[in-house]
């Protein structure tokens, strides 16, 4: 039996990513609005009710009105807005990085699609805080850098249009960011961390870095403990990938990057392991966005959580 969903913010870059991983697919038919509906409230009510599942592709606001009109007792929501990120109401949706979240967003009603930048400091650090391998009252950093499509509209002319001289920006130089506290509360973390993202001349694409001074940090693990822990953590996963072999002489994000729902761990040693940083690489559109909101889907929808993805 085939499950109608309702893409609310379809013309937008995630709900066109979502869209296009959904084409072909027999299990779902999508629920679609004419262009001169999308902005009538009735209309939009009628979708939202009428769907078994509604992913939302909106600011926050706006997300948050279209779940107060949702009240259907069957309708089942993905929001990838921020709004409901760190609402423990919602199951957060990003299956792999805790033990028991899987089985907690197959049976959720609400599940909240995870940051970009997020999913790559989360995937990094949660399971070794877990593991208490790396303390939960360190003050952690994140260096991070991101291709331009997840800035919306806006920043997309800035760098795609007449006259863009744009090669790196960097933003939230207020250090308030609001993955910030995203990532405190779902790393079960003391202190908030400091963050610093950037943008380069890339559509998609994003490498997420925390450092650590293993010498200094209390009853930290070694390097190769770390790497066999998240090793350990994500086997058998076939979204996550922990490389393990022989740190690479350089990781490179490429312009012209392709789609990709893959997230690829790394844990890279100094010579005499006193230092480590850890990298994630991810596509910020495809494990960070669309790819996560489809993953999410098909394991509320009891299907195979690969399908339509770009492994």
């Amino acid at each position: 039996m085939t499950k109608s969903i309702f893409i609310d913010g379809a013309a937008g870059t995630t709900g066109l990513e979502i869209a296009d991983r959904l084409s072909g697919r027999a299990e779902f038919t999508l629920i679609l609005l004419d262009d001169d509906k999308r902005k009538d409230p009735a209309a939009k009510r009628e979708a939202l009710n009428d769907a078994d599942f509604v992913i939302l592709c909106l600011p926050d606001d706006a997300a948050k009105e279209a779940v107060a009109m949702t009240t259907s007792s069957y309708t089942r929501i993905i929001d990838a807005s921020t709004a409901y990120r760190i609402d423990p109401d919602w199951a957060y949706g990003f299956a792999e990085y805790r033990i028991g979240q899987r089985d907690r967003i197959a049976s959720a009603r609400w599940v909240s699609n995870p940051g970009c930048y997020p999913t790559g400091f989360l995937g990094l650090v949660a399971p070794l805080v877990a593991a208490g391998l790396i303390p939960a009252d360190w003050p952690y950093t994140v260096n991070a850098v991101s291709g331009y499509s997840g800035g919306g509209k806006a920043l997309i002319q800035r760098l795609e249009g007449e006259g863009a001289d744009i090669g790196f920006r960097t933003y939230s130089l207020d250090l308030a960011h609001k993955h910030v506290p995203e990532m405190q509360v779902h790393a079960s973390l003391a202190h908030a961390p400091i963050f610093a993202p950037a943008v380069v001349r890339a559509f998609r694409g994003m490498i997420v870095e925390v450092p650590l001074p293993l010498f200094a940090m209390p009853k930290a693990g070694s390097a190769d403990a770390l790497r066999a822990a998240l090793a350990a953590h994500y086997a058998g996963s076939p979204v996550v990938t922990v490389h393990t072999e022989a740190a690479p002489s350089e990781l490179l994000m490429h312009a012209d990057q392709a789609p990709s729902d893959r997230l690829d761990l790394y844990v890279l040693a100094s010579p005499d392991g006193a230092q480590v940083r850890l990298l994630a690489m991810l596509d910020n559109l495809g494990k960070g966005a669309s790819g996560a909101a489809v993953q999410n889907l098909n394991i509320m929808a009891g299907l195979d959580e690969t399908a339509g993805l770009r492994l």
